[in-house]
This record gives structure tokens, C-alpha cells and sequence, in this order.
């Protein structure tokens, strides 16, 4: 492998990376600025575009090969970003014009605990999907491919 090749999948997987640790640190201290609801909106307004680009990342290359190969990262993915959206949405509605207030309903409650507990999932499965899709034997022209290809 070449030492292009090698700071690419590097780059890609800092990216992911990157990524990865800004949508933990929005879902970890975001609550912190729900005194300025205009600066919480555009904090998840960037955390979803996020979420969308490294989905994207995730279908880039040999789609049908990746979906079988990650399928389940992809199911756990689009599940986290619907998530995300609606739970940041219901946040924002209930707490734009009292940010200060703690009225938390019962469906908010339990949106916000799935979500959570999707999140686990999403950061184990991403991470994974991210070292796999830096490996090269993903886009060199090799046996390897050939015989997944042949597979299909």
C-alpha cells in the first residue's frame, strides 16, 4: 500500500472519527445551552447534517457490496438520524419559548431514552463500519473483490 493510499484511509477515518465525537459531545452537554434556544437549534441543525454526511460516507463505493457488508450499521444509522430529528424537533418546540422550564412530557421522556439507547448502538456499529471501510481491500483491485463481486 502506498503512503497516498494509506494518509486517505487515515483521512477517512479521522473524518469519521471527528464526526463521530461531535455528535457524543451535542448529545452530551447540548442541554448547557438551553438558556439560548437560537444556539441549541444550530447545534443540531450541524449534529444532523453530520449524521447525513457520514451516512453518506457509509454509501459511497461499491453500494451493493457495502450494503451487504454493513447493513445492519446502515439500519442502526438511518434509525439514529430519524431519532435525532425528531427528538430535536419535539426539544426545540417545548423549550423555544421557556428555555429555562423543565417540561419534560411523558412521550418526550421516552423519545429521549430511545434515543439514547439507540445512540450506544450507533457509536458501536459507526465505529466499526469506519475501520472496515478504511480497510483497502475495500477499493483496490484485488482477488478479494473479485470474489465478493462474484458472490453478488
Amino acid at each position: 500500500m502506498s503512503i497516498l493510499t494509506a494518509k486517505k484511509y487515515t483521512t477517512i477515518i479521522i473524518g469519521q472519527y471527528l464526526i463521530l465525537f461531535f455528535d457524543i459531545c451535542v448529545n452530551s452537554f447540548g442541554s448547557f445551552t438551553r438558556q439560548h434556544p437560537i444556539n441549541l437549534l444550530v447545534l443540531y441543525v450541524i449534529q444532523d447534517f453530520c449524521l447525513i454526511v457520514a451516512l453518506t460516507v457509509l454509501l459511497a463505493g461499491l453500494i451493493q457490496l457495502l450494503y451487504i457488508r454493513f447493513r445492519m450499521t446502515l439500519v442502526v444509522c438511518i434509525l439514529y438520524l430519524v431519532l435525532s430529528i425528531i427528538l430535536h424537533t419535539w426539544h426545540i418546540t417545548l423549550h423555544w419559548t421557556n428555555p429555562l422550564t423543565h417540561n419534560w412530557t411523558k412521550g418526550f421522556h421516552a423519545i429521549f431514552a430511545v434515543h439514547r439507547i439507540v445512540a450506544v448502538f450507533y457509536y458501536y456499529f459507526y465505529k466499526r463500519a469506519a475501520l472496515k471501510i478504511a480497510d483497502p481491500k475495500l477499493y483496490e483491485g484485488s482477488s478479494w473483490v473479485e470474489k465478493q463481486l462474484n458472490l453478488l
